[in-house]
């Protein structure tokens, strides 16, 4: 198999920066040669002294009519590089991306320029969260005027929540959510959630669970029973717009309650919980569980799909 990196992005985002800086790196001075597609020119360029140093041959594909398997494994044939790292271009959807049944990708980057994010994320969501979905990093550069990071991240999360998500400004990188940032008081003897509080605790909770050990939340959800969940256990949650109407995801802890068979699938009602880490078998390791301190049913809320929009 051959091993494949992606990088993505709209153009001007920094994938040309992020891969000029990755060649340029000790650790890349491996064996053999790296076969470098780049699917659109921007304004900075590759230095030709560094692609020789670095072993690497770079081809321009610009029209997406070329970017197809049989081109792929001619120009694989005439390079016979040991890698291939792909700058895609950002208006292609990563969707209709066509590899060779041999290459496998090994890694996919998105790079974002923070300062024209809210213009892409507002005019262009759905490739953008095509580019975001199967990222296993995210990195925000030219962060130093935006103040609403915590924004962004969540943004990015409600579409990929396992994705690591850096922040760069010209200092370096910088940290993301702070306390805060957060709509609701982490001192309150119970954090009220309402419907862009849950969102917020949820996806906060996946990265900072140390906010929330011993503390309780009530909030209001709907009830899922997974077949093979224990006794015992039930998952109240919202369900989340992250894209657009078509993208929608259930957002839900399990919870421990003693009463959980009482309950029915897609009932309503109001959850007081005290939050734990802990390890549960559907999360394949530790993960933030929920022990219900109250469940009372409820009416359903006017708006039942909560948004990240």
């Amino acid at each position: 198999m051959k091993p494949v990196y992606v990088i993505n992005g709209f153009l001007e985002s920094g994938k040309t920066e992020f891969i000029t800086y990755t060649l340029a790196q000790p650790y890349f001075q491996v064996r053999g040669r790296t076969l470098l597609l780049v699917c659109e020119e921007g304004i900075n360029e590759y230095d030709e002294e560094l692609l020789k140093l670095s072993r690497t041959d770079m081809v321009l594909i610009d029209e997406q009519e070329q970017f197809q398997p049989a081109h792929l494994i001619e120009l694989e044939k005439k390079y016979k590089p040991e890698r291939i790292i792909i700058e895609y271009n950002g208006m292609w959807n990563y969707k209709e991306m066509k590899l060779p049944w041999h290459w496998r990708i090994e890694q996919q980057i998105t790079t974002i320029d923070a300062s024209t994010f809210p213009m892409y994320f507002t005019n262009m969501k759905s490739l953008l969260a095509e580019q975001i979905r199967a990222s296993e990093m995210i990195i925000f550069n030219r962060c130093d005027d935006v103040k609403d990071l915590s924004g962004y991240k969540r943004n990015v999360k409600a579409i990929n929540q396992k994705a690591e998500i850096i922040f760069e400004d010209s200092n370096g990188e910088v940290s993301s959510i702070m306390e805060d940032d957060l709509p609701y008081d982490l001192k309150a003897p119970v954090i009220e959630l309402d419907d862009e509080g849950y969102g917020i605790w949820y996806l906060d909770s996946l990265d900072h669970l140390e906010r929330y050990e011993d503390k309780t939340v009530r909030f209001t959800a709907m009830v899922v029973k997974p077949k093979d969940f224990p006794k015992g256990y039930f998952v109240p949650g919202r369900m989340a717009m992250t894209c657009c109407a078509e993208d929608m995801a259930f957002l839900g802890f399990a919870c421990e309650y003693d009463k959980a068979d009482a309950l029915k699938e897609k009932q309503w009602v109001k959850v007081t919980a005290k939050v734990a880490k802990e390890y549960f078998a559907d999360y394949q390791g530790e993960g933030p569980v929920l022990h219900a301190v109250g469940v009372e049913q409820t009416r359903q809320p006017k708006e039942t799909v909560i948004s990240f929009t």
